[in-house]
């Protein structure tokens, strides 16, 4: 049986991909070696589904998730070994969006990678070199959906396609 490799993402605004490769390019610049991602693939994972047979299940968990539209801002630069990422600044509507989607794909039975939530953009993989003492540029954007993203190796990387969208709820006036 074939199976394709889930996960379920913010896609990031042109500003806020902008920033990121300008981080990029300056840890090149700095002597920093490794696997970059590609611009089309900077993304801010909400959960790791992994390898499923079929995405309905977590198409139909994921379109029950509510959220209302919210801020996100770029926040240091980090790492995980020799997986270097950008952070987000520290965001209560992050982490509830986080909550109800692992929630929904719990409820479910759809499996997913339990580890805590780390909001973090991958920026470099294997990285080779000192951290060069850059800042990330401030970038902020409005999140107003997320989407549940396949992920196939292409001859030039990963390729993602997106699988389904699924909007905020319109913010209220008060």
């Amino acid at each position: 049986m074939e199976t394709m490799r889930l996960f379920i993402a913010v896609d990031l605004s042109e500003s806020m991909k902008a920033a990121l490769i300008e981080a990029q390019n300056e840890m090149y610049d700095g002597g920093v070696r490794g696997s970059y991602t590609r611009e089309e693939n900077l993304h801010l994972t909400l959960a790791f589904i992994g390898e499923m047979p079929d995405a309905e299940p977590a198409l139909e968990a994921l379109s029950g998730v509510s959220f209302t539209p919210f801020e996100l801002s770029l926040e240091g630069l980090g790492c995980f070994g020799d997986l270097w990422w950008a952070g987000m600044r520290a965001s209560p509507a992050l982490e509830a969006l986080a909550r109800r989607v692992r929630r929904a794909l719990a409820d479910s039975g759809v499996p997913f990678d339990r580890k805590r939530f780390s909001p973090h953009v991958t920026l470099l993989r294997k990285a080779r070199g000192p951290m060069p003492g850059i800042r990330i540029g401030e970038a902020s954007m409005t999140v107003d959906a997320f989407s549940l993203l396949r992920s196939d190796r292409g001859k030039g990387g990963m390729i993602y396609t997106e699988l389904g969208r699924f909007p905020a709820a319109p913010a209220r006036e008060n």
